[in-house]
């Protein structure tokens, strides 16, 4: 029996190609695999056409599988089944792009248009942005991705984050490594810049490096102040020896130098906020900037550390204004506090800091707090920021057994839709379980494909990050793998919708012992995944709680045109 191709030849009928289809579909669709269901249309399909006078054509077996799904109760399967046919469709087109790019120019493309709040469409050069965008999605949809893990996002059992920058050589987000970059030295434009030798030099420098880093990667970078407190102090042991020379008071001379220090210190980190607000990156928007706000004790710029801290948010309660003049509180840089002993409302030397923080919250939301205590237990007795937003390294040494926290970054993100699990389990625990394996199965083979994607790339593709410092320091033309391997960076397993998802499948609250155990018991199966997975393949995968914004709207919308009740 032949059967006609969609190019219009002519091949031998192959059951076995229903039956691996339909296979397919099981486990995209309601999760659950029925070997004899895909058995029994597949001798279904071979004996229906081979009874007909003229010979079928790929379309018809496609229409014929679809309804006997539909006829054998399979409706999961079936929807799965035509959304797999439909992308395989979409991979052979060659135009694709035109009608959302028009719609963007027009400002008719909300989807795209409301995606990124920090982006404004309207902007020449964002729009710029947005239509590359729109081109890289279509060819990653097209060439790229596997279309069983296109289909999985569009139907939103998962999300694929950034595809607009998936056909770029970039990664998501980095903790920049700003003392490296002081210390030896680095390069922007092609223009060596040395170490700074006073702290308004090392802010300038710092947003001219966060600035070229951002324009290189998709995600948020972070700095800690503790890089700069060493240059604060540079100023004032340069204004003392000024002084000195020209006074010969060592009482006058400590004294104006002091107060040199207290001017540099608010002119500087004044030209932080003002660079980090007013700087826009070739993707479009301000740099998705932190930074840290830490004071180690015992550490030779201790001092320096909570003098930058409390003027940092001094400075943010204080607001800037905007173009009409009004006072707001600006988006970028955010900040991150860190909670230790010494300043946790509990007697510590540094509480004067941590209420100033509180009022700075209380009016501006920032900063976010972190718990040292925490950390420590968490991270095996060490602090660091989160990469931008949320996204936290896991724990790696160097060659001399030393921990590395800077340096490092994430290569990308895939995240669940746990509600939709629920909706199709409908109560049926045995199902949940085994559904959320398939779905959690799909999200690691999207997460290697992020990886396998950013294999081969070269140093060349981004100097700032690989060859001068905010990253490493490899050679020209040398091949960025090693540090895709090994836990030095990570690959997150993002999750959304705990809540609804535990009242879907219980009927209560999170908050309620019931509810509390469950969503408890899904993650720890999530993160036990991510840590089976990274012994198997030496990457390291982790967990991850995504900031969800405009995804949720995404998850609902799709879960809600299909499940309508």
């Amino acid at each position: 029996m032949k059967v006609i191709k969609r190019d219009g030849s002519t091949v031998e009928f192959d059951k076995s190609k229903i039956r691996e289809a339909i296979s397919k579909s099981m486990k995209n669709g309601s999760g659950i695999y029925l070997g004899d269901i895909a058995r029994l249309i597949a001798n279904d399909a071979e004996k229906h056409f081979s009874k007909q006078n003229e010979i079928a054509t790929i379309y018809k077996i496609e229409k014929y599988v679809y309804d006997r799904l539909v006829h054998y109760g399979q409706a999961e399967t079936a929807r799965a089944y035509e959304g797999y046919r439909a992308v395989q469709e979409f991979k052979r087109n060659t135009n694709t792009t035109d009608d959302s790019i028009l719609e963007l120019l027009s400002r008719k493309n909300e989807d795209v248009m409301k995606e990124n709040s920090n982006k404004n469409p309207v902007v020449s050069a964002t729009q710029r942005d947005l239509i590359a965008g729109e081109v890289s999605k279509d060819i990653a949809r097209r060439k790229l991705i596997p279309a069983h893990i296109v289909q999985a996002h569009d139907e939103g059992a998962i999300h694929w984050h950034d595809m607009d920058y998936s056909i770029s050589p970039m990664f998501n987000c980095c903790l920049i490594n700003l003392e490296d970059m002081f210390t030896n030295g680095t390069v922007i434009n092609e223009k060596l810049v040395e170490e700074p030798k006073s702290f308004g030099t090392a802010c300038t420098v710092a947003t001219q490096i966060i600035a070229q880093v951002s324009s290189n990667q998709y995600g948020g970078q972070s700095i800690t102040i503790k890089h700069l407190a060493k240059y604060l102090k540079v100023t004032e042991d340069k204004a003392y020896k000024h002084y000195m020379e020209i006074l010969n008071d060592e009482t006058l001379a400590k004294k104006l130098a002091k107060d040199m220090k207290l001017k540099e210190l608010k002119d500087g980190v004044q030209t932080i906020r003002y660079q980090l607000s007013t700087l826009q990156t070739t993707n479009g928007q301000a740099p998705f900037s932190t930074i840290y706000l830490e004071i180690e004790e015992g550490h030779e710029y201790e001092e320096e550390m909570a003098m930058i801290c409390e003027e940092m948010i001094k400075q943010r309660l204080e607001g800037m204004k905007n173009y009409k003049g009004q006072e707001i509180g600006e988006a970028f840089p955010k900040l991150v506090y860190l909670l230790d002993e010494h300043n946790c409302l509990e007697g510590g030397k540094y509480d004067y800091i941590t209420k100033l923080a509180a009022k700075c919250t209380a009016k501006r939301l920032v900063p976010d707090y972190q718990s040292a205590k925490i950390m420590r237990e968490n991270y095996e007795g060490n602090t660091f920021p989160p990469m931008g937003c949320r996204s936290h390294l896991s724990p790696w040494k160097d060659g001399e057994n030393n921990y590395k926290w800077y340096g490092r970054f994430n290569q990308g993100v895939v995240s669940l839709n746990l509600p939709q699990i629920g909706i199709i389990a409908d109560k049926d625990m045995e199902m949940f379980w085994e559904m959320l394996d398939q779905r959690l199965e799909l999200c690691k083979n999207a997460l290697l494909t992020r990886h396998k994607m950013l294999l081969g790339i070269t140093s060349d593709s981004s100097p700032i990050h690989w060859q001068h410092g905010a990253i490493a320091r490899l050679e020209k033309g040398e091949k960025i793998d090693k540090l895709l391997k090994d836990g030095y960076s990570t690959l997150s397993l993002g999750y959304v919708g705990i809540a609804e998802m535990v009242q879907v499948m219980l009927g209560c609250s999170h908050t309620t012992p019931e509810g509390e155990k469950f969503a408890l018991e899904v993650m720890q199966h999530m993160k036990d995944k991510c840590d089976e997975w990274k012994k198997e393949t030496g990457l390291g995968f982790g967990l991850y709680g995504t900031p969800a914004e405009s995804l949720i709207y995404r998850f609902c919308r799709i879960d809600k045109a299909i499940w309508r009740n």
